[in-house]
């Protein structure tokens, strides 16, 4: 039904109490689920944030590859809620590939760039991809998770009945439209018009 949701399902689904994670700081640009103490994902797991280059405001690579080789996490979480620049999904796919991890793409604020081309996609990299449907997408209120075969029996017995109950009917046929209109021409045009 949400993004957080959403996340909490894959945390559920590759994580026991107590794991190790990597995720942006939350006052560099990360999210609440990203390991924030108040929040059940820094309640639960042991999350280590990296952050941005205090210079260039940029992910701080070299900060993140230190982190992880020192850290060993069992996952890394790479997107954010309010860092304004391309993500290169790529390299945190390098450095989760070195170290063992497993790596989940939130890219709930700028799922509509991906849908329109604009920024790059997580999918080819990322063992998870959360996202809502509301924001950038311009669909009903919900949460959406896409993920490796391997990994799918988990993440639906995390979702359900791990994290809800059933289905909000009513907003099937929104994220149906939703999805239809991402793939447009026009739907490219809009998302292309916001970077301008």
């Amino acid at each position: 039904h949400s993004g957080s949701q959403a996340n909490a399902a894959v945390y559920l689904s590759c994580l026991e109490v107590g794991d190790t994670v990597l995720g942006l700081d939350l006052a560099q640009g990360g999210h609440l689920t990203h390991g924030m103490k108040l929040n059940m994902s820094g309640r639960l797991y042991n999350f280590v944030n990296y952050g941005v280059d205090k210079v260039n405001h940029r992910l701080d690579f070299d900060q993140i590859v230190k982190l992880a080789r020192e850290h060993k996490p069992k996952l890394i979480v790479a997107g954010a809620s309010g860092y304004p620049r391309e993500i290169p999904h790529d390299r945190f796919k390098e450095i989760a590939d070195e170290v063992g991890a497993k790596l989940m793409v939130d890219m709930a604020h700028y799922a509509g760039l991906v849908a329109a081309k604009i920024h790059n996609s997580p999918v080819p990299y990322a063992d998870y991809v959360t996202t809502t449907t509301h924001k950038t997408l311009r669909g009903p209120r919900s949460g959406l998770i896409m993920c490796k075969e391997e990994h799918l029996k988990l993440v639906n017995r995390n979702v359900f009945p791990g994290t809800q109950g059933g289905p909000l009917m009513h907003v099937v046929a929104g994220k149906a439209i939703c999805f239809a209109e991402a793939m447009t021409e026009e739907y490219a045009n809009y998302g292309q018009s916001v970077v301008d």
